[in-house]
């Protein structure tokens, strides 16, 4: 049951402020009603109003409902009017409104007038913002009898040339009885529940009763993590302004539970340990190794992760499952993206709407740091319901980039011309065909969107991005897909932007052994910003490891043993991948200390556990520190994460690569003066956002 009530920031309590008004009176609600669940406001726009409906009902154990949120106001008002809501203005504050002319009269007469103002200056055709007030005085909830006005007088508070502020006062009204109330008394309409409290007045004491208790933060059971007693992988990228940590234990607990509260505190221990806190993690990658425990990893992880921790906006987060026994790691792998200032913009809602689906709890729909828009990994779920769309992959698909575009629409930005990447989420049970008309319905939805975006904004600049399918066991809801996109958001700079498909072809050096091959480049799949971003993605096959070591076997590296043959195979591989990426990095002016994420994902199928593959790939990445004299290493910890998939690659239908990596990289300011100066002085004028094909 919901009850209804009148309708970004960060809320913080505080006594005397109405929001604490409104949270005495639901707790009684909720004491006296039980059961009510859920709370719904008529909040449309304004994070402001809320963020504080839902500060209360989280703190009573309540569901938010807001299902007008971000809906077009204008529509809204009409269909207010179309369904028979009688309201008239009592009270106007705003451009456009005159006392003496405009209280009193019908929304449904002024509708015209309203839309109008929205095209003067910024106006809230709906009132949101205080613009006007209105009292309604009939609608199809008053069963028995309507509201009629008799007398009033207008009262002028503040006369004013543009701005006067007026309001209806000294009301008199009568009650006219309806006549035709059969089909609205009809007990299938009025719940036993309502009848029983129709005319029931319940008396509130107004006291906070010391309500602060009712809402303590959840208490951080972790002790301290003894490294003595447990052995973790760690990595750590160079970058210092954005890095990637993550851990995972190499002795697991064999208990998700238990593995994961390990891994939290380690990483709470590290992040410590470098003047951080919770509050500087952006986005958080969870990998678990079974999806039905995703209740028990969830209790674990909002005692680490909570609002209280985290002020500026807790980190948007994507979980999924991943094969981690398989290749020797623990139940839990995290991965955290964390900035060293806190100058970051959170999108959290947790009002169940029409809009796109809540994140209720500690994780938000999207993080926007540096110009760079982390999302949430989203799922085909339907917002007003939160249940998984009905039609399979490709209905999941399309309802997923719906919601997706529902959130970049916030940050005044499309997934159709702002994407830098996007990683798309399979789960096994969907098959190869279902993955290949997946990918196609991929494509046409995101040209369809672009095309209309670029007709709207009348202008053709657009990215485009790299894609990466990667095949999981399982996913949140048993979903069959989610999709991660990551977004480039203008901040008004005029910044150059190309993407590019394929390497320049300029010489480097021959690590290795390695010579530029015209193969190479069906590799790599880039987007750069120049001197900002660089996306990268990377993919070796079998036949292009067979490449890659044909010319590389001598006749002692012949062995019958099919798993060292398997071994030598991965380590040519290895190498040819820091190769490749060394190279793609040069030749757009970025460093190996300039990558905030890379992501090693590796198939199952190869049977080769983190314990071989993580000294493989970090000798192979020592190798191109010495030969090349760059700063590769962060000191003994890989700056790589190696992430256990079923499958990836570059097409949904053929995700048999042997190795795919996945690369982000971001020059600091500094940086960026740099690249485009050649020194650190001032930030010259770029060209406007354009894209190259």
């Amino acid at each position: 049951m919901a009850i209804g009530i009148g309708g970004g920031d960060v809320y913080i309590t505080s006594q005397g402020d109405e929001v604490e008004d409104m949270f005495i009176l639901l707790r009684e609600v909720k004491r006296q009603m039980p059961e009510v669940t859920a709370v719904s406001s008529g909040v449309i726009s304004e994070d402001f109003r809320r963020l504080r409906v839902e500060s209360v009902c989280s703190r009573l154990g309540l569901v938010s409902l807001a299902y007008l949120w971000k809906q077009d106001q204008s529509l809204l008002l009409q269909e207010m009017i179309a369904n028979g809501i009688l309201a008239v203005i009592v009270k106007v504050c705003s451009f456009g409104l005159v006392p003496g002319k405009h209280l009193g009269k019908e929304i449904a007469s002024l509708n015209a007038y309203l839309n109008k103002l929205t095209g003067l200056r910024r106006f809230n055709v709906c009132g949101e913002r205080g613009e006007y007030e209105t009292l309604t005085l009939d609608c199809p909830l008053f069963i028995n009898a309507r509201i009629v006005l008799d007398e009033y007088q207008i009262v002028r508070d503040i006369e004013h040339p543009f701005f006067p502020v007026g309001k209806l006062d000294s009301f008199k009204f009568h009650l006219e009885k309806k006549v035709d109330v059969q089909s609205l008394t009809s007990p299938d309409n009025i719940s036993e529940t309502s009848v029983q409290k129709l005319g029931t007045v319940f008396e509130v004491e107004d006291t906070l009763e010391r309500c602060e208790d009712t809402f303590k933060p959840l208490e951080c059971s972790a002790d301290p993590i003894d490294d003595l007693a447990h052995k973790f992988n760690i990595s750590r990228t160079n970058n210092k302004r954005t890095l990637s940590l993550s851990c995972s234990l190499q002795d697991s607990c064999n208990d998700l539970r238990e593995d994961l509260k390990t891994v939290l505190a380690k990483i709470e221990s590290l992040l410590a340990g470098s003047g951080f806190g919770w509050e500087n993690v952006v986005y958080i990658h969870l990998y678990i190794d079974d999806m039905s425990k995703f209740s028990e990893a969830n209790e674990t992880y909002v005692k680490f992760i909570t609002p209280e921790r985290c002020p500026f906006g807790v980190p948007s987060c994507s979980t999924v499952e991943m094969p981690l026994v398989e290749m020797n790691f623990s139940k839990a792998y995290m991965e955290v993206l964390v900035s060293n200032n806190k100058a970051k913009k959170v999108l959290h809602v947790q009002s169940i709407s029409s809009w796109a689906p809540s994140c209720i709890g500690p994780y938000s729909q999207a993080t926007l740091h540096d110009n760079i828009l982390y999302m949430a990994g989203q799922l085909g779920i339907d917002p007003p319901t939160m249940n998984l769309c009905s039609g399979g992959a490709s209905a999941e698909l399309e309802l997923a980039l719906k919601n997706c575009e529902a959130v970049a629409k916030c940050f005044n930005c499309s997934i159709s011309t702002s994407a830098i990447m996007f990683v798309v989420y399979c789960s096994k049970r969907v098959s190869s065909s279902e993955r290949h008309d997946m990918q196609e319905k991929l494509e046409t939805i995101l040209r369809q969107m672009r095309i209309f975006q670029l007709q709207e904004q009348n202008t053709c600049k657009a990215l485009d991005p790299v894609v990466l399918y990667v095949l999981v066991p399982d996913l949140p809801k048993s979903a069959c897909v989610e999709i991660k996109p990551v977004l480039y958001v203008d901040d008004g700079k005029k910044i150059a932007t190309e993407t590019i498909t394929k390497s320049s072809g300029s010489e480097a050096p021959h690590y290795w052994g390695f010579k530029q091959e015209n193969w190479h480049d069906s590799c790599i799949r880039k987007l750069v910003v120049p001197g900002k971003i660089c996306a990268v993605t990377l993919s070796i096959t079998s036949e292009d490891a067979a490449k890659i070591c044909f010319n590389s076997v001598s006749a002692d590296s012949v062995n019958d043993d099919q798993y060292l043959q398997h071994k030598s195979l991965m380590e040519k591989s290895s190498r040819f991948c820091f190769y490749l990426l060394d190279k793609v990095m040069t030749d757009d002016g970025f460093g190996w200390e300039d990558i905030m994420s890379l992501r090693i994902y590796i198939p199952a199928s190869l049977q080769m556990s983190i314990d071989i593959l993580l000294p493989m790939f970090n000798k192979a990445l020592l190798e191109l520190s010495e030969a090349s004299q760059k700063k590769v290493l962060n000191g003994e910890e890989p700056i790589f994460n190696i992430v256990p998939v079923m499958g990836a690659g570059r097409s949904a239908s053929s995700v048999s690569n042997i190795i795919t990596c996945e690369l982000l990289a971001q020059k600091s300011d500094g940086d960026s003066e740099k690249h485009n100066r050649g020194d650190f002085g001032v930030r010259p004028e770029i060209s406007e956002i354009s894209s190259n094909d």
